[in-house]
């Protein structure tokens, strides 16, 4: 997860949290925290490295819409994330 951008983490994250994840719901999602629209020219190829990474799998809904599943790893990787922030978040916290 260390090497992923803060970009790439914002989509794992989305799809980990939605049924069934398509690109344009990921996208409104995206569209909606950042306040600004999120070009399809920098959401699907951050997909795809999500993908070549092994941390989402590309399934196919019909010819013009894929889905995307988080996969054991992409979990296994988010809470190891939370984990290592909730270490500085708690300690923050208690200054």
């Amino acid at each position: 997860m260390y090497d992923l951008t803060g970009f790439q983490r914002d989509l794992l994250y989305v799809a980990a949290e939605q049924d069934e994840p398509h690109g344009l719901a990921i996208k409104d999602e995206l569209d909606q925290y950042y306040e600004t629209e999120v070009l399809h020219g920098r959401l699907y190829p951050n997909l795809d490295t999500l993908v070549e990474k092994g941390l989402i799998e590309k399934g196919q809904i019909d010819r013009r819409t894929n889905s995307y599943e988080v996969t054991q790893r992409g979990h296994r990787e988010i809470e190891a994330r939370r984990e290592w922030e909730e270490q500085y978040v708690a300690a923050e916290a208690e200054a």
